[in-house]
C-alpha cells in the first residue's frame, strides 16, 4: 500500500540536493551520531534517526536506538510526508491513522505507534530528509517539544551542509592535483605523475605478484615536422598521436607524456609478455598511417622499447632505464619497430 503523497514542484532540484550528499545510505559522521543520540535521550525515545528520501527510497543516514530501522520504499515512508510537506509531521497514534494504521511496521514488528519528524535541508526550502523520533507507544508532543525537534533538525541540516562543503573542497583539491599531473595538450599524465601514481601502481602490482609492463615510445620524424612547419602543426600532430595511442590501450593502462614527442605506457597486470608485443605491434600499425595536419600529409612513425617487471626491474627507475635501452636498440636497428627486453 502506497501513501497518498503529493510530490513538490521542485522535486528535480531537490533530488540534485540529495545526490550532493556523500553516501547517505548508512553514512554518518561522529557529530551527527552524537546529535541523534542526544535527541534520543532528550525526548526519551526508543529510536531517533536522520533519514534521507531520494527518488525511490528512504535511506538511513544515521540512527540510534534499541530498535533498528532499515531502508524502505519512499511510497511507504512517513519521512516522505515531512520532506514533501516541508514541515513538522506529528502522528501521536499510528494505529488510529486512516492510512498508516495498515502499514506492516505498525501491524507487525517493530510495532511503531508514534512518529514525529522535522525537515532536514541542505539548500533553503529544499528538504532532503527528516530528523525523526519513533516510539512503540502512542505519544503526544507539546509545542515546546516540537520547537526543540525543529532545532535538532536545524543543527542536523548544518552538519550535512558542512559535510557537503568538506566533500566539495576535497573534490576540488583532487581536481587541482589531477590538473597539476595532466598534460594540457594530449590529456595524458605528465612526469609529475610518476611518483604519485605510477610508483603506487607498480608497488601494488608487485605486492600481488603480478607483472607490470612499460612501453617507451618515441615519434620518429616529429622534430622535422616541428622544425619545418612550426609548433602549431606539431601540436596538432601530437593531439592526433594521443588519440591513436588511446585507441590501442586498455582502460587500466596509463600513459605519461615524458617529453615533447616521447610517451611511456604503463601496463598493469599484462596477461603475459606477448601482450606487450601485441600492444607494440598495434601502436606501430597505427603510426604507419600518415597524419593530416594543416592540410599537410605528414609521417611520424614510432620506435618502441618495452620491458616487464619484475624481470627487467622492480623499481620505476630501473624499469625506465631498461625501456630506454630497448628504445635505443630499436632506433639503432632502423626505427619503426619495437625491442622487448626479456631481463
Amino acid at each position: 500500500m502506497a501513501l497518498a503523497v503529493q510530490l513538490p514542484q521542485n522535486e528535480a532540484e531537490r533530488l540534485l540536493s540529495v545526490r550532493s550528499l556523500i553516501a547517505p545510505d548508512g553514512y554518518s559522521t561522529p557529530e551527527l551520531t552524537s546529535l541523534v543520540q542526544l535527541a534520543k535521550d532528550v525526548f526519551d525515545s526508543p529510536v531517533a534517526a536522520v533519514n534521507v528520501v531520494d527518488e525511490d527510497w528512504q535511506r538511513v543516514a544515521c540512527q540510534v536506538g534499541t530498535i533498528e530501522i532499515s531502508a524502505c520504499s519512499r511510497d511507504v515512508s512517513i519521512c516522505s510526508r515531512v520532506v514533501f510537506a516541508n514541515e513538522v509531521v506529528v502522528i501521536p497514534d499510528l494505529s488510529r491513522h486512516p492510512e498508516l494504521r495498515h502499514m506492516p511496521y505498525v501491524t507487525g514488528e517493530p510495532h511503531f505507534l508514534s512518529y514525529a519528524g522535522a525537515p532536514v535541508s541542505i539548500e533553503p526550502d529544499m528538504p532532503v530528509g527528516s530528523f525523526c523520533l519513533i516510539d512503540t507507544r502512542p505519544r503526544d508532543f507539546s509545542d515546546g517539544e516540537i520547537r526543540n525537534l525543529r532545532q535538532f533538525a536545524d543543527v542536523a541540516s548544518g552538519l550535512l551542509r558542512l559535510q557537503k562543503a568538506k566533500f566539495v573542497m576535497e573534490f576540488a583539491e583532487e581536481k587541482l592535483k589531477l590538473a597539476a599531473m595532466t598534460d594540457p595538450l594530449t590529456g595524458f599524465y605528465n612526469r609529475s605523475a610518476l611518483v604519485s601514481l605510477i610508483d603506487v601502481m607498480l608497488n601494488n602490482a608487485l605486492s600481488q605478484h603480478q607483472g607490470f609492463g612499460v612501453l617507451y615510445l618515441d615519434m620518429d620524424g616529429f622534430k622535422a615536422i616541428n622544425d619545418r612547419y612550426g609548433h602549431h602543426t606539431g601540436d596538432e600532430v601530437l593531439t592526433y598521436a594521443a588519440k591513436r595511442i588511446s585507441e590501442c590501450i586498455r582502460a587500466q593502462d596509463v600513459v605519461v607524456r615524458m617529453g615533447g614527442d616521447e610517451f611511456a605506457i604503463f601496463v598493469p597486470d599484462p596477461p603475459d609478455i606477448t601482450a606487450l608485443s601485441d600492444l607494440s605491434e598495434r601502436l606501430l600499425g597505427e603510426f604507419r598511417r600518415p597524419f593530416v595536419a594543416e592540410e599537410k600529409i605528414l609521417n611520424a612513425r614510432l620506435s618502441i622499447g618495452a620491458a616487464l617487471a619484475p624481470n627487467a626491474g622492480s623499481e620505476r627507475l630501473s624499469l625506465l632505464k631498461a625501456v630506454d635501452e630497448a628504445l635505443y636498440q630499436a632506433k639503432e636497428a632502423g626505427r619503426d619497430r619495437f625491442v622487448l627486453l626479456q631481463s
